[in-house]
């Protein structure tokens, strides 16, 4: 009576091949990682399947150069998202620009920040002085008999007067406008610093995530390369025995 002898064979699951039994591998004893990778590779292959050794170092070997291919494509996109938003990007202080160019000003704000550039220079301050100087000269020296303004110059302390009446609220108009400007520059700083604060902690959140998430793969590289030393080693000490 002959005895059947037990099949020293198995067929794989990824290759259909048959391969010594002593090479069979359950990918059930595989990481997740690796065990999705497969699984994605390879459409027909449930948990339950299994595969040969030299598929598994195939695999491993794949699994690392799709992991560094995808860090290197993650890179990449981070660069041109960067890229594109300093491309794209419109700075508060450009805005703020153009809002001021396109600010129309009104024939009175225009007459009240002239009036108000004027007062407020050493060129008036020159003129108004020579003006006094002659009008005084002239009704002093010139018009002795005939002066228009005698002294105490009453018709030129009128003018003064008026002058001085209708230049302060002239003035006043344009220090309010000046001062809606500043009030506006002080919130346009304002944003412009909360601007940068949240750039800055976004960036900085961007830079944990992706320290966190190139941690998380080279670990899981290092994992599947220590598990191809351990078979080696144990494929040494199995040929030492």
């Amino acid at each position: 009576m002959k005895h059947s002898k037990p099949k020293s064979f198995f067929v794989s699951d990824i290759s259909r091949k048959e391969y010594p039994l002593n090479e069979k591998v359950n990918i059930n004893t595989l990481k997740n990682s690796l065990v999705d990778f497969i699984m994605k590779t390879n459409p027909g292959v449930t948990i339950q399947s299994c595969l040969s050794v030299t598929e598994l170092n195939k695999m491993r070997h794949q699994f690392i150069a799709n992991t560094m291919e995808e860090e290197s494509k993650d890179l990449s996109e981070l660069e041109k998202m960067v890229l594109e938003k300093i491309k794209n990007n419109v700075t508060i202080t450009d805005k703020l620009d153009a809002d001021e160019k396109l600010q129309q000003l009104t024939t009175g704000q225009r007459i009240a920040d002239r009036v108000a550039t004027f007062g407020g220079s050493w060129r008036f301050i020159i003129l108004f002085g020579l003006f006094i100087l002659v009008w005084i000269t002239i009704n002093i020296a010139w018009l002795a008999n005939k002066a228009f303004d005698p002294y105490p110059f009453i018709l030129l302390n009128l003018i003064l007067s008026c002058l001085a009446a209708m230049q302060a609220p002239v003035i006043m108009m344009s220090q309010n406008r000046q001062e809606e400007k500043d009030r506006e520059r002080s919130k346009n700083d304002y944003m412009i610093n909360l601007k940068s604060e949240l750039e800055i902690r976004l960036l900085h959140e961007k830079l944990d995530h992706l320290i966190i998430h190139q941690q998380s793969k080279l670990l899981e590289i290092q994992e599947i390369q220590v598990e191809m030393l351990n078979d080696v080693l144990d494929k040494v000490s199995e040929r030492r025995s």
